[in-house]
C-alpha cells in the first residue's frame, strides 16, 4: 500500500506541473512555497533548530495556525530553552504565520510527502518532537519520524466525518500512520470517538478541548475597530452584516439577505470576505449586478473612500480581526455541502452568529453553540434573510446572542495550557524511557516502570516479549473484570452477605486509579455534616500505613494519635484538617465504624475510598469522576486504570465531577451523557478545588491553621512544582491558573515516601534552575523528611492549600441529604 501511495504522489506532482506554473504566475509566494517544500530554504532559515531539539509544530494553512498560535505561546513557557519550528502547507497559512506567531524561531513550508524528499529533511532537522495540528498526517513523513525513534503527538485533534470515510481507504498506511503517533490530544469527545475509529489505543486518546478558544491575535480595541471602519468607509451605517469565509453559490443568498435589511435600516453595510481571493473580481461583478455600490479592502488601504454600500475583504488572515466590526455574522461554507468554517474567531468578539445547515467540519463546536441558543442554523437563503433581518430588528435577542457566545468562549479556554502540559508529561516519560535497558544502576525498578507504562500504551508490540506481556495483561483484566462482575453479583443476590451498621453511612470514591481529588471531598464533606450537626466520623483504609490492627485511631477529632507513616499521608492529612471529626483505619470498615459508634457516638459514617468496599452497607454512594482525566484510558487493571467497568456507575446515587475548572464544556457533558447512559436518576453535581494560601513547609509542619501567604503572591513567580500524587497534572494546572511561572516539574509515583537525598537533590536542582521558590502539595507535605523541614534551605518551600467548593446542584444535594440523614436517623439512631 505505500509503494502504490508513492507511485500516486509522484503522478499527482508531475501531472499538477501545469497548475503550478500558472499559479507561479497568479499567485504571489508560490514559487518560494515551491521551492521550500521541495527542500531548498532561505539561507540560514534553519540554523537555529536543525539538530538541536526542536519542537516542531506542523500547521497546514490558516485555520490551523490560528490553532497553533496560543499553543506555541504555552509551549514556549513551558520549554523555554527549546527551539521551535512551525511548518505550514500554504502562502495565505505562511503570511499568517509570520504574522501572528512572534514565539517560533523558524517558519517553514512543510515538505512534499515524496518519499526521498520528506525522510531526508526530517533526517537535517531531527527534531525532539514532531506535532501535526488537527489532522495533518503524511505518510513517509511519518514512516521516516517512526525509523528514527522521533515522537509524534497530534494537538488539536479534529476528524471531519469526511476524513474518517477517507481515511478508511489507506487500509495498511493508516495503520502505519495511526501507529506511528504516540499521544492524540483531541478538541473533542466525538473526535476522540472518530480517532479511535480509525484505530488509534484509546490509552493514548485524551480530550484537551479546542485551542482556538484561547487564541489572542483577534483581540481587538474600540479604538483599532473605530479606526477599521472609518479605513473601510464604513462610518454612516446603521449596522454592519459581515459574511466570513464564502464559497460560489453563497455570495447570492447572503445579498438577497442584505436586501432585505436595506429594505428597514437603509444605511445598513455589508462586509462579504470570500474564502478564495481569486474569486474577488467575480464576487464585485455579483453585487454591482444587484445594483450596490463596493470596495475592496485593498482598494481602499490606498485610497479612503465613502459612500459604498459594501466591502469586499481581500487581504490574508486580516478576517479574525474584521471580525469585530459585524453586528450580525454569517459564516459562510454552510449554506453548501463543504461542511461550514469554524465559528469561534466571530465568537471571540462576542457576535450573533448564523450558520447554514451543513456545519458538519464543526459538528461538535456546533452543536455546542447550538444547545446554548448562540447560533441560527438555517436551511437555504430565505431562511438566512428571515435570520438576519430578524437580529438586525430584535436588538434585545441580538444581545442576548452575544452574551452568551462571550460566555461559551470563557468557558472553554484553557486547550492549550492543558496540551503544554501533557507535553511535557509525554516527553518525560518517553526520554525516560529512551534509556530503558542501558542503566544498571539503582533506578532500574523505576525505569522498568516507565518502560512497561510504554509497552502498555504501544497499539502494536514490536517483538515476542512484549506481545507474551500484552497478552497476558489483556487475560488478566478479561479475568478481573468477570471476577469482580460475580462478586458484585454474590452481593446483590444475598450469597455474600453485607453488615450493616447503626448509623448512615456514605461511600465516597471513584471507578479509576489515580487522585480524583477523594481526600479534599472527604474533607468538605465530613465539615459540612459537621456543621448540619451530626456527630460523623471518617472511616479511612489506612493505605500505606505503618500501624497493623484492626481499628486505629488517627485522631478522636481533639487529638492526633498517629504520625503520618504510621497512618498513611490520607487519613493523616484528613485528621489534621478536622477538628471535632474522628478518624479511623482499617481494612475492615464495619469494624471501625461500630468501634466508632461506642466510643464516639458516630451518627455519620464516611467511607473514604469506599466505592468498592461492599461488605459494608451503605446508604448513599457518590462517585468522583476526574473532569481532566475523564475515565482513565478505558480499560480495567491491570491493563488499564479502571478498578471498575464504567456501566458501574448505575450504583451511584451522586456523582460528583471534579476539578470542572480545568476541563473543557465539551468533556464535562461527555462524562454527564456517559453518567445519563448509565443511571438515570443519579444527582450530578460539580466541583471545584480552590488554591486557598500558600504556606511556608515549617509553618505548616509546626500550625496546619497557619494563614500563610494569598494566593497572588505566587503571580508571576519561577516556580519548581514537585509532587507525588495522582494526579500532578491538575496540580501544576492550578498553578498555572494562578500565574506561577513553572520552571520545571518534577513527579514522583503516588504515595512516595521521599527521603532526605532526595529533597536535598531537588532543592540543589531548583537553586541551579534560578527558581524563586518550591511548591508542592498537602500530601507531599506530610512525607518530606524532618531533617529537610528544619535544615536552612537556600529557597523557599511552600505548600499550597485548597479547598473543594460545590457548584451544579450543591444546594440541591445538601436538601437531598438533610432529608436522608433525617429520615435515617429519626429511625434508627437513638438520642445520646
Amino acid at each position: 500500500m505505500q509503494l502504490l501511495y508513492n507511485i500516486a504522489a509522484i503522478l499527482v506532482v508531475f501531472l499538477i506541473i501545469p497548475v503550478f506554473l500558472v499559479r507561479a504566475i497568479r499567485e504571489r509566494g508560490f514559487v518560494e512555497r515551491i521551492r521550500q517544500s521541495l527542500g531548498f530554504f532561505p539561507e540560514h532559515a534553519l540554523d537555529n533548530v536543525a539538530k538541536k531539539g526542536a519542537i516542531w509544530v506542523h500547521a497546514a494553512s490558516v485555520g490551523e495556525i490560528v490553532a497553533a498560535s496560543p499553543l506555541i505561546r504555552e509551549f514556549r513557557k513551558e520549554f523555554p530553552q527549546s527551539p521551535i519550528l512551525v511548518s505550514v502547507v500554504t502562502t495565505s497559512g505562511y503570511e499568517m504565520a509570520n504574522r501572528i506567531i512572534k514565539d517560533a524561531d523558524s517558519i517553514i513550508y512543510f515538505p512534499l510527502d515524496l518519499p526521498w524528499r520528506a525522510g531526508s529533511i526530517l533526517k537535517r532537522i531531527h527534531p525532539r518532537i514532531f506535532m501535526p495540528v488537527e489532522t495533518e498526517l503524511w505518510p513517509n513523513f511519518l514512516k521516516t519520524a517512526r525509523h528514527m525513534g522521533i515522537p509524534v503527538m497530534m494537538v488539536n485533534g479534529r476528524i471531519s466525518d469526511k476524513s474518517v470515510k477517507r481515511y478508511r481507504h489507506l487500509h495498511g498506511v493508516l495503520d502505519d500512520m495511526i501507529g506511528t503517533v504516540k499521544k492524540f490530544a483531541m478538541q473533542s469527545p466525538i473526535d476522540a470517538e472518530y480517532i479511535m475509529r480509525l484505530g488509534a489505543p484509546p490509552e493514548l486518546v485524551t480530550v484537551t478541548g479546542n485551542t482556538k478558544f484561547d487564541q489572542t491575535y483577534t483581540d481587538v480595541s474600540d479604538e483599532e475597530k473605530a479606526q477599521m471602519i472609518e479605513e473601510m468607509g464604513l462610518s454612516d451605517n446603521e449596522g454592519i452584516f459581515l459574511a466570513g469565509s464564502t464559497h460560489r453559490g453563497e455570495e447570492e443568498p447572503v445579498l438577497k439577505a442584505f436586501s432585505a435589511v436595506r429594505m428597514q435600516f437603509p444605511k445598513a453595510k455589508l462586509v462579504i470576505a470570500p474564502r478564495e481571493l481569486l474569486r474577488t473580481n467575480e464576487v464585485v461583478s455579483l453585487c454591482r449586478k444587484y445594483g450596490f455600490s463596493v470596495a475592496t479592502r485593498t482598494a481602499l488601504q490606498e485610497k479612503q473612500e465613502h459612500g459604498h454600500d459594501i466591502v469586499i475583504l481581500d487581504t490574508i488572515g486580516e478576517l479574525g480581526r474584521v471580525y469585530s466590526i459585524g453586528d450580525v455574522v454569517y459564516v459562510g461554507g454552510s449554506l453548501i455541502s463543504h461542511g461550514g468554517h469554524n465559528i469561534l474567531e466571530p465568537a471571540a468578539h462576542g457576535k450573533a452568529i448564523v450558520v447554514g445547515n451543513n456545519m458538519f467540519n464543526f459538528k461538535d463546536t456546533h452543536v455546542l453553540f447550538t444547545k446554548r441558543s448562540a447560533v441560527i442554523t438555517v436551511q437555504d437563503g430565505d431562511g438566512l434573510a428571515k435570520a438576519v433581518s430578524m437580529l438586525f430588528q430584535n436588538t434585545e435577542e441580538r444581545a442576548r446572542m452575544e452574551a452568551e457566545t462571550l460566555a461559551i468562549v470563557q468557558e472553554n479556554k484553557g486547550a492549550s495550557r492543558k496540551s503544554a502540559i501533557i507535553l511535557r508529561e509525554f516527553l518525560t516519560e518517553f526520554e525516560r524511557g529512551e534509556t530503558v535497558g542501558k542503566v544498571r544502576t539503582s533506578e532500574q525498578v523505576e525505569n522498568f516502570r516507565t518502560y512497561f507504562t510504554r509497552l502498555v500504551h504501544q497499539r502494536r508490540p514490536q517483538n515476542f516479549l512484549q506481545r507474551a506481556m500484552m497478552s497476558a495483561l489483556y487475560t488478566l483484566s478479561f479475568l478481573y473484570r468477570h471476577l469482580l462482575n460475580l462478586r458484585l453479583w454474590g452481593y446483590s443476590v444475598g450469597i455474600f452477605k453485607q453488615k450493616k451498621l447503626p448509623c448512615f453511612v456514605i461511600s465516597l470514591g471513584n471507578i479509576t486509579v489515580g487522585g480524583t481529588g477523594k481526600t479534599p471531598t472527604a474533607q468538605r464533606l465530613a465539615s459540612d455534616i459537621r456543621d448540619m450537626g451530626y456527630r460523623v466520623v471518617i472511616l479511612n483504609r489506612g493505605y500505606r500505613a505503618k500501624w497493623r490492627g484492626d481499628v486505629g485511631i488517627v485522631s478522636n477529632g481533639k487529638k492526633l494519635y498517629m504520625d503520618a507513616a504510621e497512618a498513611g499521608d490520607e487519613a493523616f492529612m484528613l485528621a489534621k484538617h478536622l477538628p471535632e471529626v474522628p478518624v479511623l483505619i482499617g481494612a475492615e470498615r464495619a469494624l471501625t465504624g461500630q468501634h466508632a459508634i461506642e466510643h464516639y457516638g458516630a451518627e455519620v459514617a464516611i467511607l473514604d475510598d469506599g466505592y468498592q468496599h461492599w461488605q459494608l452497607h451503605r446508604d448513599m454512594d457518590i462517585l468522583l469522576v476526574d473532569a481532566v482525566n475523564v475515565f482513565g484510558n478505558g480499560y480495567m487493571l491491570p491493563r488499564g486504570t479502571l478498578r471498575e467497568p464504567v456501566s458501574h456507575i448505575d450504583r451511584a446515587d451522586v456523582c460528583l465531577l471534579t476539578k470542572v475548572d480545568q476541563a473543557v464544556g465539551a468533556s464535562r457533558e461527555h462524562i454527564k451523557n456517559t453518567i445519563r447512559t448509565y443511571s438515570k436518576d443519579a444527582l450530578i453535581m460539580e466541583s471545584i478545588h480552590q488554591p486557598k494560601c500558600f504556606v511556608e513547609l515549617k509553618d505548616w509542619h509546626r500550625d496546619i491553621g497557619s494563614s500563610g501567604v494569598p494566593v497572588e503572591t505566587m503571580k508571576g513567580r519561577k516556580v519548581m512544582a514537585v509532587s507525588a500524587i495522582g494526579n500532578p497534572t491538575s496540580f501544576e494546572q492550578t498553578l498555572s491558573d494562578i500565574g506561577a511561572e513553572i520552571v520545571e516539574s518534577l513527579r514522583f509515583p503516588d504515595h512516595h515516601e521521599y527521603t532526605t537525598k532526595e529533597m536535598q537533590d531537588v532543592l540543589d536542582h531548583a537553586v541551579s534552575k534560578g527558581v524563586e521558590a518550591l511548591v508542592i502539595t498537602e500530601k507531599d507535605a506530610v512525607k518530606i523528611p524532618l531533617t529537610i523541614i528544619e535544615s536552612e534551605v537556600q529557597i523557599p518551600c511552600y505548600v499550597i492549600c485548597v479547598e473543594v467548593t460545590f457548584l451544579d446542584a450543591a444546594d440541591e444535594f445538601r436538601t437531598h441529604l438533610a432529608k436522608k440523614l433525617e429520615e435515617k436517623l429519626r429511625k434508627d439512631v437513638p438520642m445520646v
